[in-house]
């Protein structure tokens, strides 16, 4: 009797906190994907709301992260396959320096957007569990799908689900 008395009261606490928008909504496949607002390495700006209309890549990395590093070629050869009119990457530095993220570009030859999180706007918004992490809008600005850990980007599977969601 004792324990279902204190649980109904901690579970009217976390029904009302969450009306009330104290409990953070995190990333969920299926809902609208948070919209976050970062600038990218050139100074643009970039608000993923303002992407509608076209299928969005969001991936979140750092230079530190060794899986990160080695997926970024694929990501920049898909970037280079999509129809820029209907497909964007951003790919969002967390918790690292920008002149790595610059000097670590430059190596490959990256030119696909880089943004900067310094201020921590994204990540919890998004529940990240680790890097890299990849997430895919749709283009009615729906979250269709997480990715935990690296993957070949540019492979033809990827390559296909991207079109699929292009010519939805």
């Amino acid at each position: 009797m004792k324990r279902s008395s204190l649980l109904i009261p901690a579970l009217c606490f976390s029904l009302l906190a969450a009306a009330c928008g104290d409990v953070p909504q995190k990333a969920v496949v299926g809902m609208t994907a948070p919209d976050f607002s970062l600038v990218d390495r050139n100074g643009k700006t970039w608000t993923l709301s303002e992407l509608r209309g076209k299928v969005v890549f969001v991936n979140f990395w750092a230079t530190w992260c060794p899986p990160c590093r080695e997926e970024m070629p694929s990501m920049q050869r898909l970037y280079a396959k999509m129809p820029k009119d209907k497909f964007e990457m951003l790919a969002i530095l967390e918790n690292d320096k920008p002149e790595r993220a610059e000097a670590f570009a430059a190596k490959l030859g990256i030119t696909l957007p880089i943004l900067y999180d310094e201020e921590k706007v994204a990540w919890p918004k998004y529940g990240l569990t680790g890097l890299p992490e990849t997430y895919i809008v749709d283009k009615w600005g729906v979250l269709r799908e997480k990715f935990i850990g690296p993957a070949q980007w540019d492979s033809p599977r990827f390559v296909q689900m991207m079109m699929n969601y292009i010519n939805e």
